[in-house]
């Protein structure tokens, strides 16, 4: 178990920087579609990132946290006509991805994007990030997904799970798939994120059984779909740890619960991420420990020093942590 980073580089100083913090670890992704990424184009990221010191743990899927109408293979999910080509090049990637010495994959299975509404104000004066079901526009028309039951959706993710999944136990390559963020009613915008519950979570990780086919577990997220986080999320992370379900976690914390929650620094929500992080230990977790984001802070670099921070939030722990055994 080790600190890691998705943040996106902006240059190359932006890995030196994470390098110099002592991140060892990285989510990091060659520019343009994911799609048109080939074998020479992933070693050759590989081989620059390790330039720096660093090790590319993960990449992402051509299937993102964005709304539908942004991402690379909205057939997926709305069972299009290009579908099969799309799953197909995802196989594709997989394999390359294996073949260029990437040991895992993350993705999303999102439709409607990550829902939010006005940014609130945390510590400081920081911006932060915040959903509100009473303040949601409960009227948002549906994606171009249209009106989706919850069965045609578990039935497009199983499609897409018996392709993929094969691919990669074959390639040994970790399949992470990321919660829908946040919870949200059944039907809101055409449809029910299955996602968005841990009963779904589970169901998700027991269909097409395999060691590669797991979670990008976001903890803030989990919190959100919790009534009580604060005592709920420990139990979680013990069923999908001790099942071997997690291969990548999202160190982010909220203040509040299920339909009403502000995101905030690990060190000041509802959960407690210290005795989070002995759970991670305790059903031997052994992947990246990252900041997915952070809240909006003032500055010349603000989102870098926002991550900062919390890198050594997470080293320092990291750090008790190894002495304490």
């Amino acid at each position: 178990m080790y600190v890691g980073t998705q943040f996106q580089a902006r240059d190359d100083d932006d890995y030196r920087v994470m390098s110099q913090l002592g991140i060892k670890h990285v989510n990091a992704d060659p520019a343009g579609n994911p799609h048109d990424w080939t074998l020479d184009i992933l070693k050759a990221h590989r081989e620059h990132i390790e330039s720096f010191g660093l090790n590319l743990d993960m990449i992402q899927l051509p299937l993102s946290s964005r709304v539908i109408e942004q991402q690379y293979s909205p057939d997926i999910l709305t069972a299009g006509p290009n579908r099969d080509r799309q799953v197909d090049s995802i196989c594709r990637l997989i394999e390359n991805a294996a073949a260029a010495g990437i040991p895992s994959v993350k993705y999303n299975l999102n439709i409607i994007g990550i829902p939010r509404t006005a940014l609130e104000t945390g510590r400081g004066g920081s911006k932060n990030e915040a959903f509100r079901w009473e303040k949601a526009d409960h009227d948002a028309p549906p994606s171009i997904a249209g009106i989706l039951s919850e069965e045609e959706n578990w039935e497009r993710i199983d499609y897409f799970l018996s392709r993929v999944v094969p691919v990669a136990e074959a390639c040994k390559v970790r399949l992470a798939c990321h919660p829908h963020d946040p919870y949200t009613p059944p039907g809101y915008r055409g449809v029910t994120r299955v996602l968005g519950s841990v009963e779904g979570l589970k169901k998700f990780v027991q269909m097409h059984e395999s060691p590669y086919h797991g979670l990008n577990f976001c903890q803030g997220t989990v919190g959100e779909m919790l009534d009580n986080p604060a005592e709920e999320i420990f139990d979680v992370i013990r069923w999908f740890g001790e099942r071997g379900k997690l291969f990548n976690v999202h160190f982010r914390n909220i203040r509040g619960g299920k339909l009403s929650f502000m995101e905030t620094f690990p060190e000041e929500g509802d959960m407690d991420m210290w005795g989070s992080l002995k759970t991670y230990a305790e059903v031997g977790y052994q992947y990246m420990i990252m900041p997915d984001h952070v809240p909006r802070i003032s500055g010349r670099d603000p989102e870098n020093t926002a991550f900062a921070f919390t890198y050594g939030y997470i080293t320092a722990m990291l750090q008790v942590l190894e002495t304490a055994r």
